[in-house]
């Protein structure tokens, strides 16, 4: 087994690493902040496991401005491809369901104005 393939199996075993990229199937590219916002989670954490992701090669980061935004790499292995592919097939659909009604409901918040929901951490992350 190469090293890329197991490096790509330690990121995909964590549940919010997990999350994250169910968000990222559903929508092209997503600011750390709806991160933060649909998985309640904070701007720290979220951060981390995002860096996981970036460094197992499977997502890339772009900045705009001050603000970061995700979205599942193009530059996949051929295994890496498979691997996401037959992980968005294997997602429970209430399950994934649920988590993108969040996600809308954010985005949806956050295009009116919103503020994030009490004590989810910051707004975005910036790039320093």
């Amino acid at each position: 087994m190469s090293r890329s393939l197991a490096t790509t199996f330690k990121a995909l075993s964590e549940e919010t690493r997990l999350q994250i990229l169910m968000l990222l199937f559903a929508r092209e590219e997503l600011c750390v902040c709806d991160f933060v916002e649909t998985l309640q989670m904070t701007q720290s954490k979220v951060s981390r496991h995002l860096r996981y992701l970036y460094n197992a090669g499977l997502v890339e980061d772009r900045r705009a401005g001050l603000w970061i935004h995700y979205r599942i790499s193009p530059d996949l292995s051929r295994e890496q491809r498979i691997i996401l592919e037959t992980l968005r097939n294997c997602i429970d659909e209430n399950y994934k369901q649920e988590l993108l009604d969040r996600l809308e409901e954010w985005l949806k918040r956050k295009a009116a104005g919103g503020t994030p929901m009490p004590d989810a951490g910051q707004r975005c992350e910036r790039k320093t």
